[in-house]
């Protein structure tokens, strides 16, 4: 029964039906929904790969897993995150049931969904402060582009009711350490910060930014000349190159701090130079949400062709009282994980699927039936074993084999049964051995061993 192993050959038939099927549904329409894209066993790899190393890091800091539904009610996210944002403006899905007289949303983001969860849920009885991390699906209806689509993945945490400038670090310091433990070299990351202050030294700076665009009136796009009536800090949001230059040249928030928020600031770059983490003030950035206050900060990686956003956050001080409980300060911060698994890619890391290095070939109906109990040996001993049980023919299974890359075939057929004894055949050598089906995990066993 010996197999010799072929060169593994491009399925040119395959290729063609799959273009043909492809070809099929798009005349039927049957196709994602744009800006939304399948994640394939070889994709999600990368994604619990990174939810595996933050997951440690994460709980090592004494942080819990939450998960929040999907569906929330519209209104949470039009109060939470502002009603003159982006967001809540353009980027939301919304939908009605039969049941639900209100408005709902596919979530946009998690922080105004987890302060809920905190509310609701009762942890704000709780000894605090309260630290969760969530890692899940999010929708936003934005332009599809690289590394951001309309329903992404996000890994966020959060400390709820802890106010001391410490916490602020410490969400910095938890992002900086994931980032690394993927992989991403510090000398390209730049850390970008700054404070856009509280409800009592924010209007003066929104005062100072009115002034300042008064005098370009007629060089802003139409959205920053709608921003500055409804929600003037959304200016510094823009991305539209008409504006760059005026944004630029805006006042510092800085010179408008409140003695208190000027102090926490203070506390805040003084131990991020303690630990030596170098950091860059921008003035612009605000971060495109109206529960943020005081910290707000970016992750970005710096490359030829632009810096490319790859965490942000920031402290949120009046999101759980807005939301009808009592004041509790909170900071938090998530990943865009699509642009982190694009530029993992990019970086040459590779993640392949796991393959059996033994195979189960069965002939016959008695030895079918038997192979059921041998491969529940296989799994009771943590032994990955492929099978084609439902095919019949030697050949087909050994050829399945040989493109799997098999090491070790297991034949067992109607006289194996018989006799108590199974084929063991090496697919590189060929080489064939008939062992006791009573110690054949074991020899296989050893033989990997040796092999490793």
């Amino acid at each position: 029964m010996s197999l010799k192993k072929k060169p593994r050959k491009k399925n040119k038939k395959n290729k063609i039906l799959a273009k043909n099927n492809s070809s099929v549904l798009k005349k039927r329409g049957f196709q994602a929904v744009r800006g939304m894209h399948d994640l394939l066993a070889k994709d999600w790899l990368y994604y619990e790969w990174i939810y595996n190393n933050a997951k440690k890091i994460l709980e090592f800091g004494g942080f819990s897993r939450i998960e929040t539904p999907i569906l929330e009610r519209a209104d949470l996210f039009m109060e939470g995150v502002g009603k003159n944002t982006d967001l809540a403006g353009k980027e939301m899905y919304f939908l009605k049931t039969k049941e639900e007289k209100e408005l709902l949303a596919l979530r946009p983001e998690g922080t105004a969904s987890l302060a809920r969860a905190y509310l609701e849920n009762g942890m704000v009885n709780l000894p605090q402060p309260i630290k969760l991390y969530y890692f899940g699906p999010f929708f936003r209806h934005e332009k599809p582009q690289a590394g951001r689509y309309r329903q992404f993945y996000q890994l966020g945490a959060e400390i709820i009711g802890e106010g001391d400038f410490s916490s602020d670090v410490s969400i910095i310091l938890i992002a900086k350490q994931i980032l690394e433990a993927l992989g991403f070299s510090w000398k390209n990351i730049r850390l970008s910060l700054n404070s856009i202050g509280c409800q009592k030294c924010r209007p003066n700076y929104l005062r100072a930014l009115k002034k300042h665009y008064r005098f370009y009136k007629k060089k802003i796009c139409s959205n920053c000349s709608l921003r500055l009536k409804n929600n003037p800090l959304r200016v510094l949001d823009c991305k539209d190159e008409k504006c760059l230059e005026v944004k630029n040249s805006v006042p510092p928030f800085l010179d408008y701090l409140c003695d208190d928020c000027r102090s926490h600031f203070k506390g805040v770059l003084e131990l991020l130079d303690y630990l030596e983490i170098p950091y860059f003030l921008d003035k612009t950035l605000v971060r495109g949400f109206d529960y943020y206050t005081k910290t707000v900060f970016e992750f970005y990686l710096e490359n030829e062709e632009k810096n490319l956003a790859l965490a942000g956050g920031g402290r949120y001080d009046r999101l759980v009282e807005l939301l009808g409980g009592p004041k509790r300060p909170a900071i938090g911060m998530a990943f865009g994980v699509d642009r982190l698994v694009e530029e993992l890619k990019k970086k040459g890391k590779i993640l392949k699927l796991p393959q059996p290095k033994v195979f189960l070939v069965q002939i016959g109906e008695m030895a079918k039936k038997q192979s059921f109990k041998l491969l529940e040996k296989f799994r009771e001993e943590n032994i990955a074993i492929g099978e084609s049980l439902g095919k019949e023919s030697l050949g087909s299974q050994l050829n399945t084999a040989n493109k799997l890359g098999i090491k070790y075939t297991l034949i067992f057929g109607q006289q194996e049964v018989l006799d108590g004894m199974v084929i063991l055949k090496d697919m590189d050598s060929g080489i064939q051995e008939t062992i006791p089906l009573d110690k054949i995990v074991e020899e296989v066993k050893k033989r990997l061993k040796q092999n490793q």
